[in-house]
């Protein structure tokens, strides 16, 4: 078997915000590193919103914030950020047209706590703990901000796409589809011309990956880029119509060993 390199989403795939990730997916990653392929994780979060129970993963490296920053081996090779001028913009827009901003770094997540609620989101205050002294607050920091991409939570009688008509000059746009309870209400803002593909092929260029060689394991539409563009894609039982109708594979959930048997499906373990 050719080693390959196999790319893993995070939340919804590899890891779930209250559950953490099942030992059945740490294992079979293992198991595939131990075969000769690499492992990568492959997510929207920001680098600072990788918790424990990813870091636990012996990953061959990370792409974060839906390709943003790049790292191996722990050290950081690439980091696109935002300016603190259209960081500090983006808040006000958002706020402006009654959406809440989550501002994502890879250093710090930013927020107001006052604002982006558990009644926003019920994993907000989840998020602030896994976070720890990765959290900053926007009030004090707005003129200073060191961000990737914005998840921007949508409320009542928001007006998002008049938001969006202002901030498309500068991000890309990740609509989610359905009533998720993780990302039902979420718009992600991602830097134009960034994507999860785009961190992909920067690590195949970098070191030498034959495309014909990558796999990705996916389930939500902020993986449609690097579906549309990996060799092998493989789906979760819980994945977006969109990403099952991508797909060459469609395995379970993470929870019904879907990592695992995805793996096996391909022959990697």
């Amino acid at each position: 078997m050719r080693k390959k390199a196999v790319f893993f989403d995070a939340d919804g795939t590899i890891c779930d915000m209250k559950k953490g990730t099942p030992d059945s997916a740490i294992e079979a990653v293992r198991a595939l590193i131990d075969n000769g392929h690499e492992a990568w994780l492959c997510t929207g979060r920001s680098r600072a919103f990788v918790p424990w129970y990813l870091e636990q993963i012996p990953f061959t490296g990370m792409i974060t914030a839906c390709g943003s920053t790049i790292e191996k081996d722990g050290k950081r090779l690439f980091n696109k950020e935002m300016t603190p001028e259209i960081a500090k913009l983006s808040v006000e827009v958002l706020r402006k047209y009654g959406l809440i901003p989550v501002m994502e770094g890879a250093d710090y997540m930013y927020y107001d706590k006052d604002e982006y609620t558990d009644e926003v989101n019920w994993y907000a205050s989840l998020i602030t703990e896994a976070l720890g002294d990765k959290w900053r607050p926007i009030r004090g920091n707005e003129d200073c901000m060191q961000i990737n991409k914005i998840s921007a939570k949508m409320t009542a009688g928001c007006d998002a796409e008049a938001a969006l008509a202002v901030l498309s000059e500068y991000y890309d746009i990740i609509r989610h589809e359905g009533s998720s309870s993780f990302v039902g209400n979420t718009i992600e803002l991602v830097p134009k011309g960034f994507n999860k593909a785009v961190g992909i092929a920067a690590v195949i260029r970098l070191f030498d990956i034959p495309w014909e060689d990558t796999v990705v394991f996916g389930d939500s539409n902020n993986d449609l880029a690097m579906f549309e563009y990996a060799a092998t894609k493989v789906a979760m039982g819980n994945a977006s119509p969109k990403i099952q109708e991508l797909a060459d594979h469609v395995t379970s959930d993470m929870f019904h060993y879907g990592i695992r048997d995805g793996l096996r499906y391909l022959k990697l373990i």
